[in-house]
This record gives C-alpha cells, structure tokens and sequence, in this order.
C-alpha cells in the first residue's frame, strides 16, 4: 500500500492535475511541516490545530516574507483537505488558521517604448536573433506564461486563422490569438529553425537551443535579462512582465476584463482584477475624459475662453 505523502503526490498531479514545479513546492513546505513536527514526535496526520498554529509563528520569526508563508499555510492546507478528502482524518485542523496579510504587490509594467527598445536590442545578424525577437513578441503579443512559451508546438499554430492552441496550467488548453507581428517574426524563425539539427523527441516543439533541444525557463529568464540590460531598461524585467504588460496595455486600450480573463488564462476573475489597481492615473483620466459630467464641464470651459477672445 502506498504511503500517505505518495498518495498525495499522485492525488497533486493526477487529480488536481497541478504542474510539476508547483507540486515540487507542495511537497517541500510539507517536508518544512513534519520536520518540525518530527522534533516533537508527532505524525502530520496527528497534529492538531495547536501544532500547525506554533508551526506557522515559527517560520514567522524566521524572517520569511508573508507571501512565502501565505503560500506555505497554501500548501499545508492542500494536505489536510487531502486527509479528509481519503477520509484519513475527520477534522481539519487547518480551518481556523488565518493567512498572514501580504497586502497588493502590483507587477512591473514596461511602456510600449521600452517593449521598443528591447526589441531594437536584439541582434538579427546572430544565429539567435529572429529566434529571440519571436520569444520576445509572443510573450508580449499574446502574454504567455513561461511554461507555455517553452511548450508551445508547431502542430498548434493555425497561422492562417490567427491563432494557437496553449497548453495551460493545470494542463488546460486555450486559444490564443497571434498578432500579425508575432505570425511573420514566427515564420522568420522557423526558417532558421530547420536548418537545426533537431534532436529526437523535439520535432514539434516552436523554440529550440542551438542544439536542437528545447529551451528551458532558465534560458528564457537569462535572454530576457540580457535584452533588457542592453536596452538600458532599469526596471527588474522578467518574462512575466511581457504578461503584465500586455494585460495592462488591454485594459489601458479599452478591452473588457473579461476578455483579459480568458486570454491570459486564469481560472478566476478575481487574479485578473489586479489589473485595474495598476495605472490609477490612467483611470483617472479616462474619468475626467469620458464621464458625461466632465465632457459636459469640459464643452463650457472651451466655449468661455473662445468668448473672452
């Protein structure tokens, strides 16, 4: 019979169908939990309410950020709803528990001209270049996740529709629109793409190495902090500021957060609202624009002033 934290992996990634990276850090925050628990000789599936509350001040005064202990209470959580779930235990002792408050970390946002500038960055002339000004346009155009830029397959792209099949978190599947930018600096890349000596098991994958293996997350996160420094961006850039961008600049245009919502994936409206808090002075002045009230207010001041002429 399998053990109970083998369950719970298989119970991760099968059932809750969650990311290997994501499940390597339930895993880890519940080792941090039965290794305290082990000093006082106690199974995490005997530990009361008490024990997981002395627990959580522990790593408190250990100087961890509270959104790494919000996280961590995350995963604790994950657990115990998993005993019930395989009726192990009767009771959660997590319920009462409260998450330490980490208040509204707004995401870096680039202006479109800096988007410009790391883009005039790239040098074309090397064997990498239409590759990187891909990667850097369909992260921007389309606001991928890493993880979905890295795993995006040439037998998903529906170039002629504008379109492409994502495979997202939780292995869920979207369509994604491709900008007219991102289909020609693609195709330019493919063109280089097949002169690679392609290795086995990565003939469909879009984004290659020199190798002819596929990209890693870590590469993606080094061409882009190289970009960024040669374009002169002071700005912590990460390719997850391509997302944020982009979903900024949609809200920014006019697009419905709605339409954010689906495009970037998320499974609750609730992580896209984050958006609206960015750029107050951008909501402010769509107010003063375009509420009926000040267009009204704005008609009068023009008119007095043509009349004093």
């Amino acid at each position: 019979m399998l053990k109970t934290v083998d369950q719970y992996h298989l119970y991760l990634k099968l059932e809750k169908s969650l990311s290997d990276n994501t499940v390597m850090a339930y895993e880890q925050d519940l080792q941090k939990l039965s290794n305290y628990l082990a000093d006082a000789k106690i199974d995490p599936e005997k530990a009361r309410p008490q024990h997981l509350k002395d627990f959580l001040i522990e790593i408190s005064t250990l100087g961890i950020h509270p959104r790494s202990q919000a996280r961590v209470l995350s995963s604790i959580k994950s657990f115990y709803h998993f005993l019930i779930y395989k009726n192990i235990i009767d009771e959660d002792p997590t319920e009462l528990l409260e998450s330490p408050k980490t208040g509204l970390r707004l995401p870096e946002v680039l202006a479109t001209e800096e988007i410009d500038d790391i883009i005039a960055a790239i040098d074309l002339a090397k064997p990498e270049g239409e590759r990187n000004k891909a990667i850097i346009e369909t992260l921007y155009g389309s606001g991928l996740r890493v993880s979905e830029l890295i795993g995006l397959q040439l037998s998903k792209l529906y170039t002629d529709e504008g379109y492409m099949l994502v495979d997202g978190k939780g292995c869920k599947q979207r369509l994604v629109p491709l900008s007219p930018f991102s289909i020609r600096q693609i195709e330019r890349w493919i063109i280089d793409r097949n002169k690679l000596d392609i290795k086995k098991g990565n003939e469909d994958i879009l984004f290659l190495n020199r190798r002819g293996s596929k990209l890693t997350r870590a590469m993606i996160f080094t061409i882009v902090k190289e970009l960024s420094a040669k374009a002169g961006i002071r700005k912590n850039v990460s390719p997850h500021t391509f997302r944020h961008s982009f979903a900024t600049h949609l809200l920014e245009n006019g697009a419905n957060l709605r339409a954010i919502q689906q495009l970037l994936g998320h499974e609750s409206i609730t992580s896209t609202e984050l958006y609206t808090h960015i750029d107050v002075h951008f909501l402010r002045s769509a107010i003063l624009n375009f509420h009926p009230l000040n267009k009204k207010n704005k008609q009068l001041k023009f008119s007095s002033s043509e009349q004093k002429k």
